[in-house]
């Protein structure tokens, strides 16, 4: 495996892992009643768009033209803006397990979108890794979760389906703006991509910003807050837009499913879940999934390939 794939590959590790330990920690802080998940998600925004553009005045500036500040905007309503408002939304409207089910579509919406827009093939060894890779996150989510919230619910079915379009906006952005995001530095583009976030969230939380107890958050929760801000969506973000310049988005869209694992692993070390085997199998599962998947051959390689038996048969 050549260098740029392998930073790809740590890249999406250290996103995903970082947004699997931010769940726990964004349920800890939002528990205390103190913040909205709203305020949560508007800090977020604001917070890594402050810092990209503070880390951007240090770097060589980089013109964007018009056309592609279009682009970079429809990125940020892809990306940022659905992916996370429709998400929020759905998990208040449904049960936390439905939504963690839900969130394993991803994959799965990244491989049937790059195989309609970038004609990427759908082999046997990428449905057989993104079904051992669900199979592995269902068995986790299904065995630490204590669902039956969203049965009395009758707006469940609306949360699911929000929930679910958050998934297919997330890998709509992987598959379309694959090849765009190599054409400036992370920082130019998530700079833009914020801040259009930011001006679209901010009439919906407007509200719950000013009604937030700021003065009575403890010390664990300013501390929590900032690793969401800063390990959890800038950090996050720039690993997001590395693996996806060296990765197909049917592998980049894999990782998905270290969430749950890290989740997990944090609900055991603070005393809120239990090691066993079933968890063990789960991580097996995701992992070996990840790897079929990675080595599954890309559309490029398929056609060398060809190309090859071709020149053989000459």
């Amino acid at each position: 495996m050549d260098t740029q794939k392998l930073k790809g590959h740590g890249a999406m590790l250290c996103a995903n892992a970082m947004w699997g330990l931010m769940s726990p920690l964004a349920k800890f802080v939002m528990a205390g009643g103190l913040v909205s998940s709203l305020v949560v998600t508007d800090l977020r925004v604001f917070g890594a768009m402050l810092l990209f553009w503070i880390v951007s005045f240090f770097r060589k500036p980089e013109h964007v033209g018009h056309k592609d500040l279009a682009k970079l905007f429809v990125a940020s309503l892809l990306a940022i803006v659905f992916n996370q408002g429709c998400f929020i939304f759905g998990v208040g409207l449904t049960s936390p397990a439905d939504a963690s089910i839900i969130t394993t579509s991803m994959p799965l919406w990244a491989m049937v979108l790059a195989a309609i827009f970038l004609k990427e093939p759908i082999t046997g060894k990428k449905v057989l890794g993104i079904a051992f890779g669900a199979g592995g996150a269902l068995l986790l989510i299904m065995g630490s979760s204590h669902s039956g919230a969203a049965a009395s619910n009758p707006y469940s079915l609306w949360g699911d389906l929000l929930v679910l379009t958050a998934q297919l906006s997330y890998a709509f952005y992987l598959v379309l703006f694959k090849d765009f995001v190599s054409k400036y530095s992370v920082f130019t583009i998530m700079k833009w991509m914020f801040t259009y976030a930011f001006i679209c969230l901010l009439p919906f939380s407007y509200n719950d910003l000013l009604a937030a107890g700021w003065e009575s958050l403890s010390w664990a929760e300013i501390g929590s807050l900032l690793f969401i801000v800063v390990g959890g969506t800038f950090l996050c973000y720039i690993f997001v837009v590395v693996g996806q310049k060296y990765l197909r988005p049917t592998v980049a869209g894999m990782y998905n499913y270290v969430q749950p694992v890290v989740a997990c692993i944090v609900a055991i070390c603070w005393g809120m879940d239990t090691f066993n085997w079933v968890k063990v199998l789960s991580v097996l599962l995701i992992f070996g999934g990840v790897y079929m998947v990675t080595m599954s051959r890309s559309r490029a390689e398929m056609e060398a390939h060809a190309r090859e038996a071709e020149g053989a048969r000459r």
